[in-house]
């Protein structure tokens, strides 16, 4: 049976062969795209003077904004590889963070975050009962389970937190946020980060860059950084390198063929959705335990919507939505630390990339497209040249911003796992 699955799973995942289809980066040819974009940046801060382009503070920054965010991103691909959409991350994630602060200032942060992952699963099984028993459109049931979350952590805070009289209320709770946790340790690599930080001050090109952005990603990386990492290569070797993930993934590609084969579409369909409340959960708790020390009301901002971009952008894989959740994560690290000075510096690239674009579109014929990119790019250079840094609002849209040009600029190449949100039922193939 294992076998006739494969077979046929591998054969529904490929599809039939088009004419134009690309073929997939190399490693060597992603190692030169890094190295070019670390030139870029290292060009551009030389140019500008933003330093902050490439220190070690905007990218360990940028490290810990990209866990929550990458996290619901992968908990996304759980469910979506096995055909269920799953719009509801963001309540997910609520419930997480409210978790995480209902039990981490009594038990600890290790306590929190399991209990992140335990509230973030319940909601992950609200939404499997609605759409893979009851057949409710996932969409609406995903709306639904943010909503849902959204006004029962505000209850169950008000209720807990901020009681006249109660321990929580007594340790610094109120009905907006919860008393706070103890901290998570942190954890460096030894000599490395002072090695990297002496040669990040002399103010080398390439290589200054280069030590700046690695001491960033070595110095003071929190415990559940690195069980995030982990999950994502454990999801990588789960999903593509065992049988479990070979059905769960046909669940999401021919569910009909699949019940053929033996499998109980139903089964991975739950598990598959409360893996992904799961992941989510924790990413809710990550926030509420490492850079706040407690939950708070509305703590999430709209991570979960942006974890959902980053899953698309990253064509439901485990590298693609690593690589965007590193993306929005330098943005968001850049509207925490008010980075000004860099996004007016960001501009300059973004036009530059603009005029090749637009370069490329005019020699394929594609006129309109061409002369869209290049109005855009002058006018940002216009901008960039008559100013000398951007308002606060402009940076604090840029995650905002980035989703969307993200997303208009990959929707292209996407590959859809083909019976996502369509409904199933047992034995309907017969």
């Amino acid at each position: 049976m294992s076998t006739n699955l494969t077979a046929a799973v591998t054969k529904e995942l490929s599809g039939p062969k088009r004419p134009d289809a690309k073929r997939k980066l190399s490693y060597p040819v992603i190692l030169l795209i890094i190295a070019g974009g670390l030139l870029a940046l290292s060009a551009l801060r030389l140019f500008t003077g933003a330093d902050d382009l490439t220190s070690a503070g905007q990218y360990g920054g940028a490290l810990g904004a990209a866990v929550p965010i990458g996290l619901a991103g992968l908990g996304g691909l759980w469910a979506e590889r096995a055909g269920v959409i799953n719009i509801g991350l963001e309540g997910m994630m609520m419930l997480g963070s409210f978790g995480a602060g209902f039990v981490g200032w009594e038990y600890g942060p290790w306590a929190a975050a399991f209990a992140g992952i335990v509230f973030g699963a319940i909601g992950g099984l609200i939404h499997a009962v609605a759409t893979v028993t009851f057949g409710v459109d996932h969409i609406i049931s995903g709306v639904a389970v943010n909503i849902l979350a959204l006004g029962f952590t505000q209850y169950l805070a008000k209720l807990f937190f901020s009681a006249e009289g109660s321990a929580a209320a007594a340790a610094g709770g109120n009905d907006k946020q919860s008393p706070p946790m103890a901290d998570l340790p942190s954890v460096s690599l030894p000599v490395v980060p002072d090695l990297l930080g002496a040669v990040e001050k002399h103010d080398w090109f390439l290589v200054s860059d280069a030590a700046g952005i690695l001491r960033g990603l070595v110095s003071n990386v929190s415990w559940l950084t690195l069980l995030a990492v982990g999950l994502f290569v454990a999801t990588f070797f789960i999903l593509w390198r065992s049988s479990f993930g070979l059905r769960l993934r046909s669940c999401g590609e021919s569910p009909v063929a699949a019940e053929s084969l033996g499998v109980n579409v139903y089964t991975y369909k739950y598990a598959a959705v409360i893996v992904s409340g799961a992941l989510a959960g924790l990413g809710g708790a990550f926030l509420a335990i490492v850079p706040s020390h407690f939950y708070q009301d509305g703590q999430t901002g709209g991570r979960g919507y942006i974890g959902l971009a980053t899953m698309i952008f990253g064509n439901w894989r485990p590298g693609g939505v690593a690589m965007g959740a590193g993306l929005f994560g330098f943005m968001d690290s850049l509207q925490l630390r008010g980075g000004g000075q860099t996004v007016h510096a960001l501009m300059l690239l973004v036009a530059v990339l603009l005029v090749a674009l637009a370069v490329w579109k005019m020699k394929n014929g594609h006129l309109k497209a061409g002369v869209v990119s290049g109005s855009v790019a002058v006018l940002l250079v216009v901008w960039y040249l008559f100013t000398e840094t951007v308002p606060l609002e402009v940076v604090d849209a840029t995650p905002y911003v980035a989703t969307l040009l993200v997303l208009s600029l990959s929707a292209q190449r996407l590959r859809v796992p083909k019976a996502i949100g369509r409904p199933y039922r047992k034995g309907q193939g017969k």
